[in-house]
């Protein structure tokens, strides 16, 4: 069974209860984690595969500086995420306990606590609890009712919804949140699956 039909009433307990909606919905958490709850691995064996992905951590950075965080999930994570989104600095270890995790991939120490406030399920003290299914469906809901993202479905604009997964913000440039281009994938999948017909181009 898709989690869009298992998870039906709470979908629709957040208002994803139109075929587009839906289809964007689950294409974003299909790109995020492959409809899988998971944290965010940040294991990179290449210098180039780490420095596009964080570019700005990474900006002017020598490759022998750079070599020093591939392999090593916990410490590039350290890094990349410190004195950022409430985290702590590198030595405070906030960057790994707080990576991205869940069905859509909720960051950062602030987001965690947001979590915690919202659903009442303590992912500030144990950010591993949004592994369980049915809490990460709800993390993602949350995040999505939070973020207006239902707006952008019906206007069927999947740049829109990118940006502030990837991102965080609106840009005024079309594609540029990672994984542009698979997101399109995923969205046009949804759309064939839920009978939408209106593919993206």
């Amino acid at each position: 069974m898709n989690l869009n039909e298992k998870y039906k009433t709470l979908l629709a307990k957040y208002g994803v209860n139109t075929p587009l909606r839906t289809a964007h919905f689950m294409a974003q958490i299909e790109h995020e984690s492959g409809l899988v709850p998971k944290r965010e691995s940040l294991y990179f064996t290449s210098i180039d595969g780490l420095k596009k992905t964080f570019y700005s951590p990474f900006k002017n950075k020598t490759d022998s500086f750079v070599k020093s965080f591939l392999r090593n999930s916990e410490h590039c994570a350290n890094y990349v995420y410190a004195n950022r989104g409430g985290n702590g600095d590198q030595a405070s270890g906030d960057g790994f306990k707080y990576r991205g995790g869940g069905l859509i991939q909720n960051t950062f120490k602030n987001g965690y606590k947001w979590l915690t406030d919202k659903t009442g399920i303590d992912f500030l003290n144990n950010p591993d609890l949004i592994l369980v299914e049915a809490n990460a469906m709800i993390c993602a809901l949350e995040f999505w009712k939070e973020n207006g993202l239902n707006v952008y479905a019906d206007l069927d604009d999947l740049d829109a919804i990118s940006d502030k997964i990837n991102i965080g913000r609106l840009t005024d440039k079309e594609g540029d949140s990672n994984g542009y281009a698979h997101r399109k994938e995923c969205l046009n999948k949804w759309k064939t699956i839920l009978n939408y017909k209106n593919i993206a181009r």
